[in-house]
């Protein structure tokens, strides 16, 4: 399910062909049931209805998880260009080697979120990572040992700013991992296809009421694109871009 989410034209190819393949099951191998369908129409329509219905909020309700989700790896990414912006202002308070030194690690570092947020490939994001990790612990140890030799109120901010730095990255990284659970995907899956055979059920005979077969497994499956897309920060379409880092990087580069 996890190569499926991350992979969202996947995940929309094969759900059409799933749920598809669940609609013509259910006008070629419920024939007996079709039957009765005539007769109960009013029933069948009532039931039909309620798990359109439910399917329906279900889609919503986890749209609206992936939203919140992608909103917050939008907002976290600007407050991590803030941290990393005031540390760099805060640099000054410090002694003038130490002073360059940090600033001068603060410039790396920000190259290597730049690159966390736009690369695509794996392997470049687990050489990234450890890339960030050696950078933050010089980070720590260039201000640990002047807030060690000054312990004064102004050393302090500089402290608490490299640990905003530090913990921003952390916040990051949590809401990169944080994604739509694998039992939501599952129900979803399992109430769509309930849907669409229930709709295969129901069909019409003839050429015209098996073509509308085709139209529930295109609207959700475009629906489960889009909520795999939105939750998929690396993969897919939409990303969330590092406008808020670059800018910062143009910014103290042109200084």
């Amino acid at each position: 399910m996890s190569t499926l989410t991350r992979h969202p034209l996947l995940l929309l190819l094969l759900s059409f062909v799933v749920l598809w393949f669940w609609a013509w099951i259910g006008t070629v191998a419920f024939s007996k049931l079709r039957a009765q369908v005539a007769t109960l129409h009013e029933d069948f329509a009532v039931v039909q209805g309620a798990t359109l219905t439910l399917l329906g909020l279900i889609i919503g309700f986890t749209f609206s998880m992936a939203l919140t989700r992608y909103d917050q790896r939008k907002n976290l990414e600007e407050e991590e260009a803030n941290a990393i912006g005031t540390e760099y202002v805060r640099a000054e308070l410090l002694p003038e080697a130490d002073a360059a030194n940090v600033r001068a690690l603060l410039l790396s570092y920000l190259d290597q979120r730049i690159a966390f947020y736009v690369t695509r490939d794996e392997k470049e994001v687990a050489e990234i990572d450890a890339r960030t990790a050696k950078l933050q612990t010089a980070l720590w140890s260039a201000v640990k040992g002047p807030a060690i030799a000054q312990q004064t109120p102004v050393m302090a901010l500089v402290v608490a700013g490299m640990n905003d730095v530090l913990n921003s990255q952390g916040y990051t990284q949590a809401a990169w991992l944080n994604r739509i659970p694998a039992g939501a995907w599952g129900l979803m899956g399992a109430i769509a296809i309930c849907s669409t055979l229930l709709v295969g059920i129901g069909a019409r005979d003839g050429k015209a009421g098996r073509g509308f077969l085709v139209v529930l497994p295109v609207v959700l499956s475009v629906a489960f694109f889009l909520i795999a897309d939105i939750d998929s920060p690396r993969w897919g379409i939409i990303h969330v871009a590092p406008l808020n880092l670059e800018s910062l990087a143009k910014s103290l580069r042109a200084q």
